[in-house]
């Protein structure tokens, strides 16, 4: 009897210690303006001698950001950059001449020359005009630059300005050749028969014309841009050509967005982006040829597998397809710094393919070095997209090139030899590359990989022909380094699972030390133990090992209930080891667990760091394994870690509201309750450049689009669903979850409600609004995820 007492009451002691389980933190607080939480640095970079870091910084609580210095020197402190010197900084994106003792730059009509030896600057010329993307060019004692549409030569030491193209805006005018109609020239000629002095008159008209011509110097060859915006204009570096990217865009429905509360006190109408299945841009590449006086324009027909069809279309045998020359995005060249040849990224438009392509200036052809295919979609990091961006370029020996592919199934890199076409992989494994860059005497690369845990994020220095990879960074995180110009010294902005961002100093040697040069965390936000969540594995159906972080109770505040976070965009990385770009949810996930709940944080099918199989694993069904990541988390949370079943709720935003949906929708054997934030309802909805490359398009694809959209699945809502969206979303519209509404009020389900937050995008702003959301969402597990004795 006494035993039996004994243990009713150990009972009632520790449920009563579940039941008043506390949080130093609560939603109000972690909802604030994210000031409380202290000063962060962002955006470093250095002065052109190496001697200061400079960063974006507010410890004064400014309403923005201000630009801050720090000397390397020990001891020193940062202090804010005045107005006169950040007028007189170099910009970043200055030009550096081949030698690395120059820059040169544009502003306000004005073109500089910054001499890295001696710090000075020299102001080369000054136009009433617009200058814009001012080089060097093979003979450094000359640049080029654009103004007013056209390319311009400035020799340095004679001060010559040379106007290089003519290029004019709309059509070239019509030759005065009437075609005249059958009755009209028969008229004429039976005119002209009759009447000889009209005739001689006609024919001494027709020889002074051919004789003025014959004499005439010859009309220098004007470009005419038909209408198309030019893009991009470049000078080879030797001066015998220019190329110009030209763009044709197309005319596509766009959504209007009704702002409710616009200041003007009327309902104002936002125009926003167009939906899936837009009418494609044009971008076509000329080819200015000095020497000739013309310009050709450059075709992709030759391509390889340019006619290639996808292998979705053998899902639909009762469609007919047609092998045709399938329209790409060229993107515009990159120049050997000796100007003799140029390589262009292409890119399908159905983003199946990418061709980096030889151009021959002279004939305008291109010649394909290196085809990457995809049956899925072509990205990955150092990739790029469609006007080019990402890792290409030339060596120092104008001899080979270098670029990113996932060709092993991580991204790494390589270089082509342009003579032979021989290809070699300078890194390999699983592990993806970021960033690399050459040092300053072409000896070496600088890189960020991955290789040593997918969470970390590590600097490493390597041979130019490839060889071992030296690491020189130490914290485990993320380590983002800026090296200096001198190459002596890299600063790190590095940060923790649970600290965020902090400036740190290193010397550019492996063995060295980092030292911390920022401390901006706040007194209040360092009183609280945040959490270090463990990195996990866990096992798929599939047999696939799946990456999260994993926050786990203490035992006696244990209730048994469990909440899986789901990351928005898809393709991003958040179970890594740096302080996420998620921190409000970071922090909720503190409170949750200070109050009982375990909580799994997935890289779910589609996530960024694990190379190309998992970045296209959702491939045609969004809501596929993406969503069965997210069931097999439930499932080793309850075998591993104590949770009970039909205590297990899930929420995210945008990708991870559509994933909340479908997992209520298709799930609900598994999830008892979830909160759908700024989500996707139905693809055909969504944008283009993102929805076509995972689902095609809906008119060639509509059984992707059929399964992978949560609103032709709603009648399977069984739990219980807070819906939230901002009014003026201009991303994920307004009008997805106004759709999904009416659906379920059709199909009678009672059990969700929805918030609407009139002020808010597709990212929230305001304090009360992160605050009423998350309220909702806490109040929504509590209330469904808790038995009632034990709340």
């Amino acid at each position: 009897m006494k035993k039996s007492i004994f243990l009713f009451a150990f009972i009632c002691l520790f449920s009563s210690q579940n039941l008043f389980a506390q949080s130093e933190l609560s939603v109000e607080k972690i909802m604030k303006d994210p000031k409380w939480m202290g000063t962060f640095p962002s955006d470093i970079q250095w002065d052109n001698k190496g001697q200061f870091i400079y960063f974006k910084y507010n410890p004064e609580q400014n309403p923005a950001d201000s630009l801050y210095k720090i000397s390397i020197s020990v001891g020193a402190k940062p202090e804010k950059v005045t107005v006169e010197e950040q007028r007189n900084l170099v910009p970043q994106n200055a030009k550096t001449n081949i030698a690395k003792t120059k820059k040169l730059y544009s502003k306000e009509g004005e073109v500089f020359l910054y001499d890295l030896t001696t710090g000075s600057r020299t102001s080369l010329i000054k136009l009433g005009d617009r200058i814009s993307n001012p080089i060097f060019l093979a003979n450094e004692n000359r640049i080029a630059f654009e103004s007013s549409n056209d390319l311009y030569i400035l020799d340095i030491p004679s001060g010559k300005l040379q106007k290089v193209t003519r290029i004019q805006n709309g059509n070239r005018p019509k030759e005065k050749e009437e075609k005249l109609a059958e009755r009209e020239k028969w008229l004429q000629e039976d005119n002209l028969s009759l009447l000889q002095v009209i005739r001689e008159r006609e024919e001494k008209e027709d020889k002074s014309k051919k004789y003025y011509e014959s004499i005439s110097e010859k009309k220098p060859f004007t470009f005419y841009t038909e209408g198309k915006q030019i893009l991009n204009m470049q000078l080879s570096p030797d001066e015998k050509y220019a190329t110009l990217l030209l763009l044709s865009r197309a005319e596509n429905k766009r959504t209007e967005v009704p702002d409710y509360t616009d200041a003007s006190g009327y309902t104002n109408g936002l125009n926003t982006r167009s939906k899936v299945g837009d009418n494609p841009q044009t971008l076509e590449l000329a080819v200015y040829n000095f020497e000739k006086d013309t310009a050709i324009f450059v075709t992709t027909d030759s391509l390889p597998g340019i006619k290639d069809l996808p292998d979705y279309v053998k899902d639909y045998p009762e469609k007919t397809w047609e092998e045709k020359f399938r329209k790409v995005t060229i993107a515009a060249p990159i120049f050997s710094n000796d100007g003799k040849n140029a390589i262009v990224n292409i890119r399908a438009n159905d983003n199946k393919d990418r061709w980096i392509t030889l151009l021959d200036l002279e004939s305008a052809t291109l010649k394909s070095v290196d085809r990457q295919r995809d049956e899925a979609w072509i990205a990955g990091p150092g990739i790029g997209w469609g006007f080019g961006g990402g890792t290409l370029g030339w060596l120092p020996d104008n001899k080979h090139i270098y670029f990113q592919s996932e060709e092993s199934g991580y991204s790494h890199l390589y270089l082509i030899d342009i003579a032979t076409g021989t290809k070699k992989a300078l890194t390999t494994g699983k592990f993806e590359v970021f960033d690399p860059f050459l040092s300053k005497n072409g000896k070496y690369w600088y890189l960020t990989t991955s290789e040593v845990h997918p969470g970390e994020r590590h600097f490493y220095m390597m041979p130019l022909m490839g060889g071992k990879m030296e690491k020189l960074t130490t914290l485990t995180g993320n380590n983002a380094v800026s090296l200096s110009p001198d190459e002596k010294n890299m600063a790190i902005l590095y940060s923790y699972s649970n600290q965020p961002e902090e400036l740190y100093i290193q010397a550019n040697t492996p063995k060295s030390q980092p030292k911390q040069l920022t401390f901006g965390q706040s007194e209040e936000f360092k009183a609280y133990s945040w959490r270090d969540p463990q990195v996990v594995t866990f096992k798929a159906a599939d047999g696939q090992m799946v990456p999260a972080r994993l926050y786990i109770p203490e035992a006696i505040n244990n209730n048994g209930a469990a909440v899986i976070f789901v990351h928005g965009a898809g393709y991003l990385q958040n179970a890594h080891k740096w302080w996420s770009s998620y921190f409000r949810e970071y922090m909720f996930h503190n409170l949750l667990t200070d109050l009982g709940y375990t909580v799994l944080d997935i890289d779910y099918r589609g996530s960024a760091g694990y190379g190309r199989d998992w970045r296209t694993g959702i491939y045609r069904h969004m809501g596929g394994k993406d969503l069965s990541d997210q069931v097999d988390g439930a499932k080793y949370l309850m075998e591993n870690h104590g949770v009970k079943a039909g205590k297990i709720g899930i929420y995210g935003g945008s990708y991870g509201g559509f994933i909340t949906l479908m997992a209520l929708f298709n799930e609900s054997d598994t999830f008892t309750s979830g909160a759908a934030l700024r989500s996707v309802t139905d693809w055909a909805h969504y944008n283009h450049g993102y929805t076509a490359n995972i689902l095609n398009e809906p008119f060639n694809d509509p059984i992707a689009y059929r399964r992978s959209s949560p609103i032709y699945f709603a009648e399977g809502l069984k739990g219980n669903l807070l819906i939230a969206h901002g009014m003026i979303d201009v991303n994920v519209h307004f009008q997805d979850v106004v759709r999904l509404a009416q659906r379920l009020i059709e199909l009678g389900k009672d059990k969700w409600e929805m918030a609407v937050y009139p002020v808010e995008d597709h990212g929230f702003v305001e304090p009360s609004s992160w605050t009423d959301e998350y309220k909702r969402i806490l109040k929504l597990f509590n209330e469904t995820l808790i038995n009632q004795n034990e709340k």
